[in-house]
Parts: C-alpha cells; sequence; structure tokens
C-alpha cells in the first residue's frame, strides 16, 4: 500500500477536512500522515469560530522531516489559509513532486460561483503554482473558472466547453484533471482527462438535494485510495461519485448536516 500526506485543516467539531478523510484513506489500507494547514474550532457555517493558521508550525516540521528521511508515495493538498502557507505549500508539493511523489490537489477555494471569505485573488494565483506541479486536481466547477478565468455560468455548459476549460486546466501544468459539481448539457456531472490515455470523459449523477458538509472531502478521499491501488482514473472516479452518494443516502436525515457524515459508522460503504 501507498504512505499518503495530507495537507489540511483539521477540524475539531464536524467530520470534515482531514477529519473525514483519514478513516477512509485507512480503511482502504494505505497509511495516512497529516500536516495541518490549521487548527479550526468548527466549521464555519455556525457562525462563531476560532482557527489556529499553523503555518509556522509547518515551516517548522517541514526540515525535521527532511533531515530524518520521511518519503511520502503521495500528497494531497486541501485549503488553505493565507498567501505565506500557500507559497510553503507550493514549494514543499514542488520538492516532493521532483522525488517521485504523486501529487494531488484539492484547490478549495469557493463555490456556487463565489470565493469564500478570505479567499483573495492572489491566492488563486498561488493555487496555480500547485497545479503546475500536481499529477491530478479535482476542483468543483466554481473553481475551475477561478484557475482559467472563465465566466462562471450558472444554466452549465456545453460538452465542447467542458473539454476547453479542462484542457486549460492541463494548460497551467496538472498532468490530468476533474471537474466536480459541474452542469453540462443540461445533466450534473464529473467531468475529466486522463493523460494517461488522453480520454475526456464525462460522469453523469442524480443530485440529491441535501447540503452535508464533508463530501467533497470524502470523495476526493476516495479517488485517491482507489488510484493508488492502480485503479485506472475513471473508474475511481466513478466508484467515489457511488460512496458519496450512498453516504448522502444513508446520513441525508441526520439532524445536524454542519457536523459532516460521521465516517467511521459508515464504512461499510466503502
Amino acid at each position: 500500500m501507498k504512505k499518503i500526506l495530507l495537507i489540511n485543516d483539521v477540524v475539531g467539531y464536524s467530520h470534515v477536512g482531514m477529519v473525514a478523510m483519514m478513516p477512509i484513506l485507512t480503511y482502504l489500507g494505505h497509511p495516512t500522515y497529516n500536516l495541518p494547514t490549521s487548527l479550526v474550532s468548527n466549521t464555519l457555517d455556525y457562525g462563531r469560530f476560532n482557527v489556529l493558521d499553523t503555518t509556522e508550525y509547518m515551516r517548522g516540521v517541514i526540515p525535521v522531516w527532511r533531515e530524518l528521511g520521511f518519503q511520502f508515495d503521495a500528497v494531497c493538498t486541501g485549503l488553505m489559509f493565507s498567501e505565506e502557507q500557500a507559497k510553503v505549500v507550493s514549494a514543499y508539493c514542488t520538492d516532493l513532486s521532483k522525488q517521485g511523489t504523486t501529487v494531488f490537489v484539492d484547490p478549495i477555494m469557493g463555490d456556487d460561483g463565489r470565493l469564500y471569505n478570505g479567499i483573495t485573488h492572489r491566492s488563486v494565483d498561488l493555487m496555480r503554482q500547485m497545479v503546475s506541479v500536481a499529477d491530478l486536481i479535482f476542483p468543483n466547477y466554481t473553481e475551475a473558472c477561478y484557475l482559467t478565468n472563465t465566466p462562471f455560468q450558472k444554466e452549465g455548459m456545453s460538452w465542447q466547453e467542458m473539454k476547453e476549460m479542462l484542457a486549460s486546466l492541463t494548460d497551467i501544468g496538472t498532468k490530468s484533471a476533474l471537474i466536480t459539481s459541474a452542469r453540462v448539457e443540461g445533466s450534473c456531472c464529473v467531468a475529466g482527462y486522463n493523460h494517461l490515455n488522453g480520454e475526456y470523459f464525462k460522469l453523469d449523477y442524480d443530485e440529491i438535494p441535501v447540503l452535508i458538509h464533508g463530501t467533497g472531502d470524502i470523495f476526493s478521499a476516495v479517488l485517491i485510495g482507489h488510484l493508488l491501488k492502480g485503479e485506472p482514473l475513471k473508474q475511481s472516479t466513478r466508484t467515489a461519485m457511488d460512496v458519496v452518494s450512498r453516504l448522502i443516502e444513508r446520513n441525508k436525515d441526520i439532524e445536524d448536516k454542519k457536523r459532516g457524515i460521521p465516517i467511521e459508522k459508515c464504512l461499510d460503504l466503502l
């Protein structure tokens, strides 16, 4: 199995970010390690929260790991909390990539046509640096629009427009790309490009009208876990989509959806 490093936020009260990803990757058999970008009291949607930016901690950890010779087969980056932090992570991912580490980037920046609070256009520029060294990225449609300077179309895109957007992402430097939460010719889908065979693909899904936090992190973990077992990108994407759908269906009636899915109780669905 592959050793995976997660660079993401740790949320104390919610199954999101790293808290959601680690049980899945461990269950799938991959030794999983972490470098937190921040410690967050709870998801921001509760209205009150406390955040500890761990950039200085990260600055101290990376040279220690280098000295000890720690190596990883793959790294997956998530939410960055400052421009300076994005620079640190981008430089580290560049270094890991040169050593043969597979780099996955989830460029968490926004949704529904808008950037999240605290994310600036400078942050978008820095995210492009991480995308430039990635083997695979999986932005949602909003994030893909910002990365490629493409106008956001709430009604969706044509298949030709979506392929052009995927090509624009690879022009930044990533080898392969997925765009999640997309709408193409009236259908909800995940669209992708696989550099290994030059294939563009579109996988449709039925939207479940329930918002549960952390489902994107679950998608990422399942996707990565299967890819690192040697499964093709299209197949791994479909598997991740189906797992998320089953998890939402089982948990759609939970009272506090901001806490996310109690993934430890649902590992049988993986």
